[in-house]
């Protein structure tokens, strides 16, 4: 980190940039938010980038219900070939877990965090820009594969020998494989940077037992990043080996083990459930408590009982593979496995219900998404159990059971959960409310549509459909169920739009009343983001706040009295900031993480297509690292002295 960077002086004394050539001067409009280190506008391009991609994903799914809402008796009688159906299953399955959940959680955590902690930004703002510009890349150039010679077809797992070039010649398995390693990328570097900032830069006096629950889980998933990325990314090189450059890792008939591949992706994949759900988890610790009017029941057991679920969460992945032929005594060992990874998560929901028991409960549309993420993660977290049951779960692997269970817990809990935090923290992000009338028909639709898409899917499972199956025929019985879900699935796709409809009719109103503030605390809330004003100014803080307790606002704005009871001594908006920044130096703007990310296109077409066009890939990506290292740490020619912390990177 750099601190009190000394200025280069011209011969009038005054201080002068190192290297202004190559850094935006006070950019406007497009260029802002191109060149921008913030942490904050960073948080929202993850978010916006996460709901563009959601659309993409779910327009798949819902091309998937219609496949499937009518029995096809002939292959002629189907909407689409089984070839289409597979690629449109994959990418949805592949958009929603690594372009959607995933980022969402990022755009949370990036926003947040320092906010949290009372930082004034990240510990490396331009990684942290080149994180989520490199996953952009990588998303972007995933969904290219519509058009440039076939989307991947192998699911989002992507199975070997499945995915060799004997069985699948054509490039779309390659887009798949190198946009991943570069969102991993993305997800590698967020990672290292969210880490340094939770454990270097958080306020004084804010110990660990005085984090927020959203900070310390947000800390275990970036700790599950940082060990479950590395290994997914081993099985993509391996994977880009074999079709790229004939190598045999995975290739039977010379000697390379498929099983080496469900075991690399498994070992990444079933962390990766925990990493998208426990920034949910997160979010939801700090609504109920804000709305039952209490603080979270059992602190510590969440806390640890969060980091229990990370540390058990990398010893279950082979109860996705009891039926590859491993032996009882694995089988065994990682059935007990599966059961005792329950119990923590069971003390996370008991925990919210505790918070909840004698809170005097506001039920807007954030706490209705924090109950609905309670109820819907509890019914997929118990038919998660029941694959711990080795004989249950051979008869239910590879059926709908399957797909019921993974969509209670990501969609029902993890989305659920980023809901609630999206109406939760709008007013703070963008300095108005969002409608709680349209907010309610949003969460209602949902739930109704989610329970009526994915409920019949347990059924369904049970009755042995196939979980990938691009047909059945009338005879099958399956046909009630498939239209109850397909039905579901439009209610569900209304209810989220929703969601884009509230934002643009919330600012309508807003601009239309004009553009009134809802103060720095407009839900009475307990965490250091609501001490300062909304929206969050650029700077975050004016002053660095010192940290007495856990819910340190919350501490400011209440005293116990003689009786030990809370008497409120102010409101939120009185203990705010004033939010004038005066003699705060902030990281200057910059290309170079957006141009080194951009130098990885024609690196990343190449490997598809001919490994020439890596060449001036290279070439650009040697002249962004060698902009990057040359590039001043600290704008210079600031005014003042007071250079931030955390700024060197």
């Amino acid at each position: 980190m750099s601190e009190n960077l000394p200025a280069a002086e011209t011969t009038s004394g005054s201080p002068v940039s190192l290297g202004a050539w190559a850094r935006p001067r006070n950019p406007k409009g497009i260029l802002d938010w191109l060149t921008t280190v913030d942490h904050k506008k960073i948080g929202i391009m993850y978010g916006a980038a996460a709901l563009f991609f959601l659309i993409i994903g779910g327009a798949a799914a819902l091309l998937i219900r219609l496949q499937l809402a009518v029995p096809a008796d002939s292959p002629e009688d189907a909407i689409f070939s089984g070839d289409t159906y597979n690629r449109i299953f994959t990418m949805h399955g592949t958009v929603m877990i690594f372009l959607v959940v995933m980022p969402i959680g990022a755009a949370f955590a990036n926003y947040l965090i320092p906010l949290m902690i009372g930082a004034r930004d990240v510990a490396f703002p331009r990684i942290n820009a080149f994180s989520f510009w490199v996953f952009l890349v990588g998303g972007i150039m995933l969904n290219t594969s519509w058009f440039l010679g076939g989307s991947p077809n192998g699911g989002w797992f992507n199975y070997a020998p499945n995915t060799g070039v004997t069985f699948n010649p054509d490039v779309g398995i390659d887009y798949w494989n190198i946009a991943l390693i570069l969102t991993g990328i993305g997800s590698l570097t967020g990672a290292i940077n969210l880490i340094t900032t939770i454990l270097n830069m958080r306020a004084p006096g804010m110990t660990f037992m005085r984090m927020p629950v959203f900070i310390w889980m947000s800390l275990v998933t970036q700790f599950l990043l940082l060990f479950a990325i590395p290994v997914l990314t081993v099985a993509q090189v391996l994977l880009m080996m074999d079709r790229t450059f004939d190598a045999n890792f995975f290739n039977t008939t010379m000697g390379g083990d498929p099983l080496l591949w469900q075991h690399l992706f498994w070992i990444f994949g079933h962390p990766e459930v925990y990493l998208m759900i426990l920034p949910a988890f997160g979010i939801v610790s700090e609504v109920i408590p804000a709305f039952a009017r209490k603080p979270i029941f059992g602190y510590p057991f969440m806390v640890f009982s969060g980091i229990a679920i990370g540390f058990m969460g990398f010893g279950v992945w082979a109860h996705h593979m009891f039926v590859s032929g491993l032996g009882p005594l694995s089988v065994t060992a990682f059935a007990v496995a599966t059961m005792f990874i329950a119990v923590p998560t069971g003390v996370k929901v008991l925990n919210w219900v505790a918070t909840m028991w004698g809170g005097k409960i506001i039920l807007n549309t954030a706490m209705l998404f924090a109950i609905g993420l309670v109820t819907q993660f509890t019914v997929g977290g118990l038919s998660g159990v029941s694959h711990a049951f080795a004989s249950s779960d051979t008869q239910q692997t590879d059926t709908y059971y399957i797909v019921a269970h993974f969509h209670y817990v990501l969609f029902g809990g993890a989305l659920f959960g980023f809901m609630a935090g999206f109406y939760f923290w709008w007013p703070k992000i963008f300095g108005y409310k969002l409608s709680e009338s349209i907010g309610k028909a949003n969460f209602w639709l949902m739930v109704i549509g989610f329970n009526l898409t994915f409920g019949p899917m347990h059924v369904l499972g049970l009755q042995g459909m196939p979980r990938r199956m691009d047909s059945y025929s009338s005879v099958q019985g399956f046909t009630f169920w498939n239209q109850v879900a397909s039905f579901g699935s439009l209610i569900l796709a209304i209810g989220t739009l929703l969601v884009l409809h509230n934002a643009f009719a919330s600012h309508r109103k807003w601009v239309a009343a004009g553009r009134p503030n809802v103060g720095a605390d407009p839900w009475d809330a307990r965490t250091l983001e609501w001490m300062i004003q909304s929206p969050a100014p650029t700077h975050n803080f004016d002053t660095t706040p010192t940290v007495t307790g856990l819910d340190e606002l919350w501490r400011r704005k209440f005293n116990k009295d003689e009786d030990g009871n809370w008497e409120r001594v102010a409101s939120g908006d009185e203990l705010a900031q004033p939010g004038n920044g005066k003699g705060v130096h902030l990281p200057a703007p910059s290309y170079w993480p957006l141009a080194l990310a951009l130098s990885m296109v024609p690196i990343a077409y190449g490997l598809v297509y001919s490994l020439w066009l890596t060449i001036p890939g290279a070439i650009m990506l040697m002249a962004s690292m060698f902009g990057w290292a040359l590039e001043p740490a600290d704008d210079l020619d600031a005014p003042d002295d007071h250079h931030l912390e955390g700024a060197s990177a």
